[in-house]
């Protein structure tokens, strides 16, 4: 039995398997760091922007999506300049988002920080179990559809499918840090081009096959629905195309796997470049030909809305895709969530940091943790239950979107950037990025108010751990 610290600290500091701070050195590159960033970008978000598009039409919904991108694209910048204070390539390191909150800007915001972005892991967490459910239950349907000639209704309960998932990330859960997590990220990534295309090419197809492009200008009418649904329908797409292109809250998690030189901020800023334009990219194609090829009535989750019957084999293998990518990236937004409770842990109560060497035939001896086993297992439980109660998947999404956009995606990286750079109040570029963050603030409490009325709706018409799709 041999103990090791579970924030990864030994005192081999002059190890070649160390960094100098003691930390256990640092691998990643672009392409990891690319992986790791479209695994999180890139998830079931792109499967609701056809809808978001209906909401909007043909001229606010480009607009918005290229907002959105461009406000990642800078705020990205902001952010990777903080996860070292001081020099830039020597400076002290901030290991989490968290840590260069509470180095640069202190006091209550580091409190803050803390409690939007766990809670946003957490709640995205949840958000991942629903839509995995809902994918494993498509392609239960489809296949029930198909078998059945399409008489049989083939209702299907979302319960089993949420267990199974959990179980799954149970097992997942193990890994033991975010740095192992790379080969994952990779698979996740792959899985996420793979059901992208495939929700691409389909609607490329529905559009050759009618001859037309659907859709409007403005997108759904009032009359088609009644002047509040359309509101409460505008505001929730905007939380739909927040949440898709998130993920500033695990930015300095991901920034901690980059080697150094050269220096990581220079590292992340190339990857973000990268991977936000093959986002954007993507996202534009896939929400653009789904909107074109349904118009207003695209489903809220283009593959599982069954806008798409046939051919039904190539719909089950992007559901299969859409299932993988997600377990891939339910940890990629865990994996920060459980190194700070665990680091808390340890500092608390240091005896849970022991570890048993576990030996695998034909593999290097597993190090288990008593207290991350537990610790974790519940975690999964409980996010599964919490999934289970709450399967709205749509609404869950934009509401996730817009609670986290603005304080982790634009508020604190303009705060904390500002302090750094010791930006002058007043100035032109003060004056800016303060406009900026007013801008976001009012976006993400709209796309929340419309998530919200959304969930009381549907809230009236549920009942609890009995959902049938």
């Amino acid at each position: 039995m041999e103990a090791y610290s579970i924030d990864g600290v030994s005192s081999q500091s002059e190890s070649k398997f160390y960094d100098d701070d003691g930390h256990v050195k640092r691998t990643g590159n672009v392409w990891t760091t690319s992986s790791h960033i479209i695994t999180a970008v890139v998830g079931s978000g792109v499967l609701s922007l056809a809808w978001a598009m209906a909401q909007m039409g043909w001229v606010a919904g480009p607009v918005v999506m290229i907002f959105f991108s461009a406000v990642t694209l800078y705020t990205t910048s902001l952010l990777a300049d903080c996860y070292r204070c001081g020099d830039p390539v020597t400076g002290k390191r901030n290991y989490t988002f968290m840590d260069a909150v509470q180095s640069i800007l202190g006091g209550y915001y580091d409190t803050f920080c803390g409690v939007v972005q766990y809670s946003n892991l957490y709640g995205t967490a949840v958000g991942y179990t629903i839509a995995a459910s809902i994918s494993m239950m498509a392609i239960k349907r489809s296949n029930c559809f198909h078998s059945s000639g399409v008489k049989n209704p083939c209702h299907v309960s979302s319960n089993p499918y949420m267990i199974g998932f959990g179980i799954i990330q149970i097992l997942f859960s193990q890994i033991p840090d975010f740095h192992k997590t790379w080969w994952l990220s990779i698979v996740a990534a792959i899985m996420s081009f793979a059901y992208s295309t495939i929700g691409l090419a389909l609607g490329i197809a529905k559009v050759a096959e009618t001859g037309t492009f659907k859709g409007s200008l403005t997108g759904v009418r009032i009359g088609t629905v009644t002047e509040a649904t359309k509101v409460w329908g505008v505001f929730q797409g905007l939380g739909d195309i927040a949440f898709a292109y998130s993920y500033s809250q695990i930015l300095i998690e991901i920034q901690d796997t980059i080697k150094s030189p050269p220096s990581e901020a220079k590292t992340m800023k190339k990857s973000a470049k990268i991977s936000i334009g093959v986002t954007t990219t993507f996202y534009m194609l896939c929400g653009f030909m789904g909107y074109a090829a349904f118009g207003d009535s695209a489903p809220g989750n283009l593959l599982t809305g069954f806008g798409f019957f046939n051919p039904y084999w190539l719909i089950d293998i992007a559901n299969a895709a859409i299932v993988i990518h997600l377990v891939g990236a339910y940890q990629v937004y865990a994996q920060p969530l459980f190194a700070f409770v665990e680091k808390w842990a340890s500092k608390r109560w240091p005896e849970v940091d022991t570890e048993y060497k576990v030996p695998i035939p034909g593999f290097s001896p597993y190090n288990l943790s008593p207290f991350r086993l537990v610790w974790r297992t519940v975690f999964v439980i409980i996010t599964t239950i919490v999934a289970m109660l709450i399967p709205f998947f749509n609404d869950v999404l934009g509401l996730l979107g817009a609670l986290g956009f603005w304080p982790l995606s634009v508020f604190l990286p303009v705060q904390m950037s500002i302090k750094q750079k010791r930006t002058p109040r007043w100035s032109s570029r003060w004056i800016g990025m303060q406009i900026l963050s007013v801008v976001c603030l009012i976006v993400s409490v709209a796309a929340a108010v419309g998530s919200v009325a959304s969930i009381v709706l549907d809230l009236q018409k549920y009942k609890p751990f009995h959902v049938d799709y």
